[in-house]
C-alpha cells in the first residue's frame, strides 16, 4: 500500500505541475522564441539570431544578485541533496527560486527512483524540472543536467562501457570515439546536457586506487583517447566537462581517500605530461567544461588558485567553458590546505581565482548564502561575480538551451538508449581491451576438441561488482567470467567450478604485510579446488581483485594478488595440470611468481557487462585478443615510480663491475612495460620511409611503413611511433610516444600505415620555460610496445 501510496502522490505532482505550466505556455512560447522573462517582448537574450556575446551581456543585465549566485552553485539530484522526484510547491521557498547552475545525477537511478526507467519517464520528468526553471523564476534561466559517464552513461541500464583503464586498452581512437557518441546520443535523449567525461589524468603510480578510472600513464595515448572521447560527446549537442584539473593522479605516496593531497612534481613534468592533455585538448577540442580538483600543487589548492584557473586554462588554453569544482574541493581551501582562514575566505578566493560553480553534496546554499554577504560586505566585487556567471551562461548559450529547453521527443528515449548498435559495441569494446601477457608454448587459444573436463577456479570468475561502477550504467545484466564460459562451452565439455578461496583474507589489507596462517576453512577450499584440478584437463584460474579493493578512496599498501589467491595458484600449480591465469583488476598487480610459473595470461581489467562473453571467445580461439596495456607492470612496489616516458638514467641499474661495483641490491626493469601485449599471430614490419631527412620547425615530416600479418590467424596489431630527442638544452625523456595505430589483418595481409610528425610532437619546454622546437637530430621508433622497437631511422631539424 505504501507503494502505491508514493506511485500516486509521485504521480499526483507530475500532473499538477504540468497543468499549471501548460497555463502559462501560452504566454511565453512563440514560434522561434521563449519569452524567460515573462515580459512580453523579444529581449536579446531571447532572440536566436542575436551572437552569444550579446545575449549573455543583456541577460547579465537584468539579474540581481540572488540569481547571480544561484548561477555558480550545484543541486546535487534526487536523495543527494534534492529530496523531490519532480517540483513541488514548496520549491518557491527554496534558493533555487531564482535559478540554479546545474543538476546533478538528477533520477538517474543511482538512488532508487520511478523516474529513472523506462527511459522516456526520464526524459519527461526532466523536461518537467526544466519546465519550472523556464516558467516559475523570474528570468526563466534553463538548468544544465550533468552526469557522470566515464565508462558509459551514469544511468540506469544504460550502454556500458569496460573501466576506462580497459578502454585504454583498445588503443583504438575510432572506438573511443563511438563511445563517447554513443554516451552523449543516451545523455541527449534521457535530458541531460553536460557530461564528465572523459577522466585525463595520468595513472602513473599502481598503488593509486583510481588508476582503473585512467586510460593509462602516457600524456599522448591519454590525448588522443580522451580527445575522441569529447569529439564524441560534443558531436551529439552535449557538454564534455574534462576531469580531474589538475595533477589529482599523483598524491603523496600514491594515497586515496582523506588524502589526495601534495603531489611531488617539478613544473616541467608537469607541463609535459599532467597538464598535456588539457592543453591540447581544449585547445583543439574546445570541451565545454572542466572540473577543478581538491588537492593543491607547490602549496597552492589547484581550485583557489588564478593560476590554474585563469592563466593557464584561459588565457593560455583558450577555455571558454565553466569550471566546476570537485566535491568539497571548495571546503578543502579552509579545512584541509588551512590557506583560508573560514568557509567563507575559501569561497572568495575560488571566485577570484575563476572557479564557476561549487558542487558538493550539501545544499547549495551552503556556498550561496555566504556569497551573496562575501558581495553585501564588499570583499568580492560584482565584476568578478559577472566574469564567473557569464562563463556558466555562455554553456547555456551555446548548448541550445536557451532556444531550446526540452527533450523533444521523450519517447524516442526508449528506442535510442541501449539501442542494438549499442549492444555490439558492448561487444566490441570488451573484446578489444583484452590484452594477452603470456601464452607459453601456444597454450592459448584452448583446443575444446581434446578437452573432456575443464575446471573454473578463483573468487573473481563469479564475482560481478568488477563489472558495475557508481560512474557507470547501473541495473545492468553482467555475464561473468564462469557464466562466459559455461555458455561458449555447452556440451562440448564439462565444466566444473570450485572457488578455493575468497577475494581477501579476514586480516587484509593488514596481511599484506604481516603473513598470518591459513584458517581451516581457507585450507579447506584450497584442497577441493586442487582434487577438483586432479580431475581436469587444464585449469582456468580467474583471480584480482573486486570493486571492494580497487576504486576511488582505494588505494592499495601491496599490489600482489590479495588474499589466499596465491596459495591457491601455487596448490593447483602443484597439480601439474596447465593453468590459464585469467585477471580481473584495476590497477597493474605484481604478478612476478605468476608471470614465471603459469604458462598462460590474459589480462581483463574490470570489464563491461559482456566481459565474461568475451573472455571465453578469446580462451577458445573464436577472438584474437589485441589489446596493449596502458600502463607498465612494476615487479615491485619498492620500483615506484616506474612509469613511461621516462628519464635517461632514471630506469637504470646497478654497476656490478668498476669502483662502484658493488650495488646489487635490487631487481630492475618492469615486469611487463607500457604498450606490451601479445597476440595468437605475429606480425612484422618492414620498409620503414620518412618523407624528409631534414625539416624545418614548423614543417613536418610524413613516416610510413609496412605491417604483414605473418601468422596463420587474423588480428590486430598496435603500431606505435616513438620520437627520441637525441641532444637538446634540457633534459627529455628517452623516447616519447607520438603517434599508434589499431591495424586489423587477415593472415598473410599487408598494411602500411602512416603518421605524420608535426611542430606539436616534437616541442619542449625550454630553459626559460617557452615552449620550442629545437634544432637537432631525432630518431623516428617504430615498435610493437616502447621497449619492442622494430624500426628506427633519424631525421634533422634544422635552424
Amino acid at each position: 500500500m505504501q507503494i502505491i501510496h508514493r506511485l500516486s502522490v509521485g504521480l499526483a505532482i507530475f500532473l499538477g505541475t504540468m497543468g499549471s505550466l501548460k497555463a502559462q505556455q501560452k504566454n511565453i512560447y512563440h514560434k522561434d522564441w521563449i519569452d524567460f522573462n515573462k515580459n512580453g517582448q523579444k529581449d536579446i537574450y531571447e532572440d536566436p539570431s542575436q551572437p552569444v556575446d550579446k545575449r549573455i551581456k543583456d541577460l547579465l543585465s537584468q539579474m540581481n544578485l540572488n540569481e547571480k549566485t544561484c548561477q555558480m552553485a550545484t543541486l546535487y539530484g534526487y536523495k543527494r541533496v534534492l529530496a523531490d522526484e519532480l517540483p513541488t510547491p514548496e520549491w518557491k521557498n527554496e534558493v533555487w527560486k531564482d535559478g540554479i547552475a546545474n543538476i546533478d545525477e538528477q533520477l538517474n537511478g543511482l538512488r532508487k527512483t520511478q523516474y529513472s526507467f523506462p527511459y522516456s519517464k526520464h526524459a519527461e520528468a526532466i523536461n518537467t524540472i526544466q519546465h519550472w526553471f523556464v516558467e516559475e523564476t523570474r528570468l526563466g534561466i534553463p538548468v544544465d543536467f550533468s552526469n557522470e559517464a566515464i565508462h558509459g552513461l551514469n544511468h540506469d541500464q544504460a550502454t556500458p562501457f569496460p573501466a576506462p583503464i580497459a578502454i585504454g586498452s583498445t588503443w583504438n581512437k575510432e572506438l573511443v570515439r563511438k563511445a563517447g557518441i554513443i554516451a552523449g546520443r543516451e545523455g541527449k535523449a534521457l535530458g541531460y546536457t553536460n557530461l564528465y567525461a572523459p577522466i585525463l589524468d595520468l595513472a602513473r603510480d599502481p598503488r593509486w586506487g583510481r588508476v582503473l578510472e585512467c586510460y593509462g600513464e602516457d600524456p599522448f595515448h591519454v590525448t588522443a583517447l580522451g580527445q575522441q572521447m569529447v569529439e564524441g560527446i560534443q558531436s551529439q549537442g552535449m557538454a564534455a566537462t574534462l576531469k580531474h584539473y589538475a595533477v589529482y593522479s599523483v598524491p603523496k605516496g600514491g594515497r586515496d581517500g582523506y588524502a589526495r593531497t601534495d603531489p611531488h612534481l617539478a613544473p616541467r613534468e608537469m607541463h609535459q605530461l599532467y597538464l598535456y592533455p588539457y592543453r591540447k585538448i581544449i585547445r583543439e577540442s574546445h570541451p565545454w567544461g572542466v572540473m577543478s580538483s581538491y588537492n593543491d600543487w607547490d602549496g597552492e589548492p589547484v581550485s583557489a588558485s588564478h593560476y590554474f584557473l585563469t592563466e593557464l586554462l584561459r588565457q593560455q588554453y583558450g577555455f571558454k567553458g565553466y569550471v566546476v569544482s570537485d566535491s568539497e574541493a571548495v571546503e578543502f581551501v579552509h579545512s584541509k590546505h588551512h590557506v583560508a582562514t573560514s568557509y567563507k575566505d575559501g569561497i572568495r578566493q575560488v571566485a577570484e581565482a575563476g572557479l564557476n560553480v561549487r558542487t558538493h553534496f550539501t545544499p547549495p546554499q551552503d556556498f550561496i548564502m555566504p556569497m551573496r554577504e562575501l558581495v553585501e560586505e564588499g570583499k568580492l566585487s560584482m565584476e568578478t561575480l559577472d566574469r564567473n556567471v557569464s562563463d556558466v551562461l555562455r554553456v547555456k548559450f551555446e548548448l541550445g538551451l536557451f532556444d531550446s529547453p526540452y527533450v523533444k521527443d521523450p519517447k524516442a528515449a526508449d528506442k535510442i538508449v541501449a539501442d542494438a548498435d549499442a549492444k555490439e559495441f558492448v561487444m566490441q569494446m570488451a573484446r578489444e581491451s583484452l590484452v594477452l601477457l603470456k601464452n607459453e608454448n601456444n597454450l592459448l587459444p584452448l583446443d575444446l576438441t581434446s578437452l573432456k573436463n575443464i575446471m573454473v577456479t578463483g573468487p573473481l570468475a563469479e564475482d560481478e561488482t568488477a563489472y558495475v561502477s557508481r560512474y557507470g550504467p547501473q541495473n545492468i545484466e553482467v555475464t561473468n567470467v564462469l557464466e562466459g564460459i559455461q555458455q561458449y562451452v555447452g556440451d562440448a565439455a564439462n565444466i566444473t567450478f570450485e572457488k578455493g578461496c575468497e577475494v581477501v583474507d579476514a586480516t587484509w589489507p593488514e596481511s599484506e604485510i604481516i603473513p598470518t596462517p591459513l584458517t581451516d576453512e581457507e585450507k579447506n577450499m584450497i584442497q577441493k579446488a586442487v582434487d577438483q584440478a586432479r580431475q581436469s584437463d587444464v585449469v582456468i584460474a580467474v583471480m584480482g581483485q573486486d570493486e571492494k579493493r580497487c576504486g576511488e578512496s582505494k588505494s592499495r599498501t601491496g599490489l600482489n594478488l590479495p588474499g589466499r589467491q596465491l596459495q591457491l595458484l601455487q596448490a593447483l600449480h602443484a597439480t601439474g595440470k596447465p593453468i590459464v591465469l585469467v585477471l580481473i583488476n584495476g590497477q597493474p598487480l605484481t604478478i612476478n611468481w605468476e608471470n614465471r610459473y603459469l604458462p598462460a595470461i590474459l589480462e581483463a581489467w574490470f570489464p563491461n557487462a559482456e566481459g565474461g562473453t568475451a573472455i571465453a571467445e578469446t580462451l577458445f580461439g573464436d577472438y584474437n585478443p589485441g589489446g596493449k596495456l596502458p600502463v607498465t607492470f612494476p615487479k615491485s612496489i619498492g620500483q615506484i615510480e616506474l612509469n613511461f616516458p621516462f628519464k635517461p638514467g632514471s630506469h637504470a641499474g646497478q654497476p656490478g663491475s668498476g669502483p662502484n661495483g658493488y650495488g646489487n641490491t635490487a631487481v630492475i626493469g618492469p615486469l611487463y612495460p607500457f604498450g606490451y601485449g601479445l597476440s595468437y599471430t605475429s606480425f612484422d614490419y618492414e620498409n620503414l620511409t620518412l618523407s624528409h631527412s631534414q625539416q624545418h620547425s614548423k614543417g613536418t615530416i610524413e613516416v610510413s611503413f609496412d605491417i604483414t600479418n605473418s601468422g596463420k590467424m587474423k588480428g590486430d596489431e598496435i603500431a606505435q611511433l616513438y620520437i627520441k630527442d637525441k641532444y637538446s638544452s634540457v633534459t627529455t625523456y628517452v623516447s616519447q610516444l607520438r603517434g599508434f595505430e589499431r591495424v586489423a589483418l587477415a593472415p598473410g595481409e599487408t598494411k602500411t600505415v602512416t603518421f605524420t610528425i608535426g611542430p606539436d610532437d616534437l616541442e619542449l619546454l625550454d630553459k626559460n620555460m617557452n615552449w620550442t622546437v629545437e634544432p637537432g637530430l631525432f630518431e623516428v621508433m617504430i615498435g610493437s610496445s616502447s621497449e619492442d622497437i622494430k624500426l628506427r631511422q633519424e631525421f634533422e631539424i634544422l635552424e
